[in-house]
């Protein structure tokens, strides 16, 4: 399975790893990181970007808009001038593909420009103008499922079956995309683990993860130290590392192709690992 990603062919043959870069002050785990004085230093970010690329992440990841659990929306002002000058300097830089992780129809386009390959929406292009601006991009999409907004959405989330229930969102969130010109081939599904679910509703979406997508759509998963891997295993955000590993393994052996993380070493090592011993051919 190949996906065109602008200039970029992204071979999803076997799992590959995204690597995140949040270009932000807030996100849960690396927030802050590329910034100096307060302000967003590219070239910080871009060095960030080549570690990654060094480490064998196929796709670099980056966002403007914290989507942790509580946090507050940004202005499209604001997230134009954290993404777009990352996208730019990795874009003249990098052979790796990008990804933009935005919900706002002027990013998605200016992105686009600058020289990303694929749309990440953890609102799967319902914000007013995102379907319209992702099909005119040309590029993937990646649609996630989540229950209410990052500001409330773990309010006490309720599903009478958590599984069907992200499957058939998907589903309907694909036809909007078709029906707006979005070819079906340039689709990708993210069950959004943690985006309005509790540690049980995750864990049955892990355990049914072949379920949530046909079998023309590649799954992207993201659970890299998130706040689920504390709770169940106890742990610090700092000790999640093994606990986000064994998850990366569970999810490329159920069937997805994209795993998106924080620690891009390690998780090619495990992926590696896995393909020698469930696909020796």
């Amino acid at each position: 399975m190949k996906l065109l990603c602008g200039k970029r062919t992204l071979d999803l043959t076997r799992p590959v790893v995204m690597g995140i870069l949040n270009a932000t002050p807030d996100s849960f785990s690396d927030g802050g990181s590329y910034y100096a004085s307060g302000t967003l230093d590219t070239q910080l970010a871009l060095e960030r970007a080549r570690q990654m690329v060094r480490e064998g992440a196929s796709i670099i990841d980056v966002g403007g808009e914290s989507t942790r659990p509580g946090a507050a929306a940004v202005s499209p002002d604001e997230e134009l001038a954290r993404v777009v000058p990352v996208v730019e300097a990795i874009a003249a830089e990098l052979d790796v593909v990008i990804s933009v992780d935005t919900s706002t129809p002027a990013v998605i386009e200016a992105s686009a420009a600058a020289g990303a390959g694929l749309v990440n929406d953890v609102r799967a292009l319902e914000r007013p103008g995102a379907l319209e601006a992702a099909a005119a991009s040309g590029l993937p999409v990646c649609l996630m499922h989540m229950r209410g907004q990052p500001g409330n959405m773990q309010r006490e989330p309720e599903y009478d079956d958590v599984v069907a229930e992200v499957g058939a969102y998907l589903l309907a969130r694909a036809e909007a995309c078709v029906a707006v010109g979005i070819p079906r081939q340039r689709l990708l599904f993210d069950p959004g683990f943690g985006f309005g679910k509790t540690d049980q509703h995750n864990l049955a979406l892990l355990r049914h993860l072949p379920q949530l997508a046909p079998a023309d759509i590649p799954l992207l998963v993201g659970m890299s130290r998130k706040s689920m891997v504390g709770r169940l295993l106890e742990r610090n955000v700092d000790e999640r590392l093994p606990g986000s590993l064994a998850l990366a393994m569970l999810a490329a052996q159920r069937g997805a192709r994209i795993v998106r993380v924080h620690d891009v070493a390690a998780t090619v090592d495990v992926l590696r690992m896995q393909q020698l011993v469930d696909n020796p051919d």
